[in-house]
Parts: C-alpha cells; structure tokens; sequence
C-alpha cells in the first residue's frame, strides 16, 4: 500500500480534473459539472483509503514521499501524514463535492427548486445571474473548485517549506476569482480586500522562512522542529543573519522573525484584529464558495499554528503568550457578540466562524505553555490537542452545512437572506427547518452532536493551563447559545410569512447532499473515538515533543 505515491495522486487528481474541465466549452456546463463532481468524488475516495490504511498506533509519518528537487538550495519533493494531517485531508475531500453539489442548480439551467417569492431582495441576485457573474463559463467555476482541492491537499500533506508554500499560494488564487467573478454586488471589494489580507500574510510568513533558511539552510519541517524545541535555531538566527545588529539581542531578533510568521497564520483563521476581511468576503462569495472558505480554508491557519508555528517557535510563543490569550478570548466573545448583532444570516455565520476558530486558538496557545513536568497536566495538553483537531474538523463539516442550508433558502427567496425576512418556515417546510436546525444545535455544540465534543475538550484541558483565559471565554458559549437560538426562532418558528406559504421544502436531491454530513454529525457526537482513535498517538506524541 505505501508504495504507491498515494499523496501525490491525492494532490494530482484535483489539479488534473482542473485542467480536464476548463477545457470545457462554456455551453458544456452539464458534462463540466458532472466531470468536476467526478473528479472530486475520486479524491474523496482515495481519501478515504488513505484514512483505511493510516496506522493510528503509529506516531511515525506514513505515506512519506521523499524526493531530491531543487539540492542547493535544500528543497525537497517531502509529504506525508500523521493524524494531524489525516483529519484536515478528509474535511477537505468531505466539503468540496458538498460545496459542488450545493453550485449543482448555480447557472440556471435546471428547474428552480421552490417557487420565488413576489419581490428579490433588494440588490440581491440569485448566484449566477444578471450582476453575479453569469457571464464566465461554468466550467471555469468547477476548475477553480478543483484547483482549490488541490492547494487544500497540498497544503495538508507537504513538509518542506518551498512546496508547501506553492500549495498554500494555490489555494489563493482560485478563491479569489471565485468571489470576484461569482460574487454578490460588493464582490469587488470582498475579493479585493481577501487578496490583500492574505497576500500580505502571505508575504510575511515568505520573509521569516528566508530568514530561517539563511540561518540554518533547511526547509524541512522536521528538521526545523527539532532546532526549535533545541534552541539551536535562535541562536543560528543571531550568529549567520548578517544584520543581526540592528536589533538589541538575539532574543528580539526571533521574535521578530516569529512575529512574521504569526502574521501569516493569523490572517488565514482569522485570529482578531486581522479578521475584517472576512465577514465581507463570506458575505460576497457565492455560498457554495463560502462553503469552501469556512469548510477547508479557514483550516490551513489553524493548521499553520499546530505544524509549523509552535513546533519550530515554542520560546517565541511563550515570550508573548500573555497577549495571544488576550487575542484569542477576544476572538471568541467578540466573534459571537458580532454574530448577535447581524441582520444578514450569512454575515451572521461569518462570524460564528471566527468564534468556533478562536476556541482552536485557545487550545493552541494553552498547549504553549510552560507546566513543568506534571504529568497531570501533560494529560490535559493532550485533551486540548485533541479538542482541537476535533474542533477543526468539526467546525468545518457543521459550517459547511450551515451555508450549504443558506445557500437552498438563497435559492428559494430569490437571494433574500435577512434575519427578519422569514418566519414561520417550519409549518411549510418541517424536513428543511429540521435538518437545519439539527446543523444549527451541533454549532451550538449541543452534547450527542459532534460540535460539543470538541469544544469540551478544549475548555477540559485548557482551565488548568489558563485558567482564567477559558473562564473568559465561557461567555462566547453563552452568546453563540443565544444567537444561534434566535435564528431558529426567527426563520422557523413564530407565524407563518404570508409570502413564504409557496416556500418549498428540501427535495430529495437536496437531501442526499446534507444527509451524510447530518450522520457524521451524530456518529462523531456519539462515538467520537472514530476520529480520536485514529489522531491520538499523533497527538500524544506531538506533546512530548513540546518542551514543558
């Protein structure tokens, strides 16, 4: 099994189907969509093999490829996976054929699943039409989709810096002519200002690599680690950086280096204050987009935090811990404060995204910190690691749902998605509100879902570490409790809107879609063993690495 180069076919399927659909004639829109949804279901099976073979005993990296590219420069072909990876691999192969069937009826050439309301929302358009870019070819679309795929998976498995980043920069690019060209009306500002988030992220984490390169001629990951975790790179960067004097001491010479790479990681999550990019370009994007940015994209910083940033900068981390607590309580509450205050649903869940990440940032942070050799509190840094990559996963399958659900009410309103345009939808549609509401109370992380084992990990294993960072951060539980019921207040219940009594309710295609992510939810709420059993050696191994 593990002589077959299966990352790389994994990465290479996505990125060949690309190629394959956009050579797709624009009036082929039938046979693109249904080669791109091939494509993808293909890297969700091969997925799924790799998560079949994976030895979850083993803390060693499996699927290794290992390949000389570029010698002098110590760049090397490198991927592999342990259960840090695996994890984030299966979310991205699970969300991205959601997102394409949920696009299925985008361009309007299928028969419009519920009858319109009489009214469109006001400068709203239903994704694909008129303004929202039905004018670019369709296949155009799933190719960027596909492209998307393969800088998710190549992120997730790479381990040398230079082919990591490749990867990384790939996932860019495609999501930013998704909003540009599918977008609502603000696209152009929503595209415009993730372009120039990220990029600038993008350009700082570029610059700390080529200072840790030029101090210690190595991209590799591993490698890195252990000069981290040893000190040796710290003391690298004051001896080979040639303009080490500018700065007072060595010490203020990593951590300006770190500080870079942190920006980096901190925009893709987003950790508050670099967060205002997001609810604009969640907002904009076309929900099956947003699916994909809040599904797998919002991952890749967590992810950033877990494999590079605390192994290779641990001293770093700890130096300015105090004040990334602070960040990440803020980015809980402040997150869900803001998720209370919108009008506009998906803004509103634009939100929730940034308040379920901050509990992953909390985790991460809390697992940074110096606890000596208690091997009580070793056992709580590794609850809150496995809370975290539980919450990510989590948090990526709910939010998928979530908008994948907007995304059918868009559909059926003519794009109207406003918090106090519906009511009442329940009488005419009990299947829809009740597979919604079920997505709804497990990002409400409501126990037997899969949202509340995440989350109670998290805060188990992080109130002995920062004991009062996690009491502070119970108030985001309290607020997303009370939003989250006031939306289904508010769109499900109460009289019925007269204009919505044509409101169709989920046809059985439409079903079939949310179905599977729905089952997930109980069986990770209910035996989250599946995913732990298969993370933990990784996880407990992971902390032993991490200097107490």
């Amino acid at each position: 099994m593990t002589d077959f180069p299966w990352l790389t076919a994994l990465t290479l399927i996505p990125l060949i189907g690309g190629c394959v659909v956009i050579g797709i004639g624009a009036r082929r829109r039938n046979l693109a969509r249904g080669l791109a949804l091939t494509f993808s279901l293909v890297s969700l099976g091969l997925a799924i093999l790799v998560w079949n073979n994976f030895d979850s005993t083993s803390t060693e990296l499996q699927f290794v490829e290992r390949h000389l590219w570029i010698p002098s420069l110590g760049i090397e072909y490198f991927v592999g996976v342990d259960g840090l990876s695996l994890l984030m691999i299966l979310l991205s192969a699970i969300v991205v054929p959601m997102a394409m069937l949920a696009s299925w009826k985008m361009f309007g050439d299928a028969p419009h699943a519920g009858p319109l309301p009489v009214g469109r929302g006001e400068g709203r358009q239903r994704p694909g039409e008129g303004d929202s870019g039905s004018g670019y070819s369709p296949p155009l679309y799933y190719a960027l989709v596909l492209f998307l795929q393969a800088g998710l998976f190549g992120t997730f498995t790479a381990l040398n810096f230079f082919h990591w980043f490749i990867f990384w920069e790939l996932s860019l690019v495609p999501a930013f002519f998704l909003i540009k060209l599918w977008g609502g009306p603000q696209r152009g500002a929503a595209a415009t200002q993730f372009f120039i988030y990220t990029m600038v992220g993008s350009v700082a984490l570029l610059l700390s690599f080529l200072a840790i390169y030029q101090a210690v001629e190595t991209f590799d990951f591993v490698r890195l680690s252990e000069l981290g975790r040893s000190g040796e790179l710290a003391s690298a960067f004051s001896v080979k950086l040639g303009w080490y004097d500018a700065f007072p001491t060595k010490e203020s010479l990593a951590l300006v280096i770190f500080l870079m790479a942190l920006l980096g990681f901190a925009v893709k999550v987003p950790l508050v204050p670099f967060h205002t990019w997001l609810p604009l370009a969640y907002a904009e994007a076309p929900t099956p987009v947003t699916m994909l940015l809040t599904g797998a994209m919002s991952k890749m910083g967590v992810y950033g935090f877990l494999r590079i940033l605390l192994p290779i900068f641990p001293e770093q981390v700890r130096w300015v811990l105090t004040p990334l607590m602070w960040l990440a309580v803020i980015t809980i509450v402040f997150g869900g404060a803001a998720a209370f205050a919108q009008k506009d649903l998906k803004r509103t869940f634009a939100y929730s995204s940034i308040n379920h990440l901050g509990y992953c940032l909390l985790g991460v942070f809390a697992l940074a910190k110096l606890i000596g050799d208690d091997p009580r509190l070793a056992a709580e840094k590794a609850a809150v690691f496995n809370g975290v990559l539980l919450q990510m996963f989590n948090h990526g399958l709910t939010a998928a749902t979530v908008f994948c659900f907007l995304s059918f009410i868009e559909r059926r309103s003519g794009g109207l998605r406003g918090l106090n345009e519906f009511g009442g939808l329940r009488a005419v549609a009990p299947v829809f509100c009740g597979l919604m509401g079920i997505a709804l109370f497990s990002s409400l992380g409501l126990p037997g879902l899969n949202g509340f084992v995440g989350e109670f990990l998290i805060f188990k294993g992080a109130f002995p570490l920062a004991t009062w960072a996690t009491a502070l951060s119970v108030i985001g539980l309290l607020v997303t409790a009370v939003f989250i019921l006031t939306v289904i207040q508010r769109v499900f219940n109460g009289p019925l809107n007269a204009k919505w009594r044509a409101f169709g309710d989920l046809t059985l295609s439409e079903r079939l879609i949310v179905l599977p992510a729905i089952i997930l939810m109980f069986v990770l709420g209910i035996y989250p063993q599946l995913a732990i059993g298969a993370v933990n050696a990784t996880v407990v191994e992971l902390v032993a690495q991490l200097k107490f």
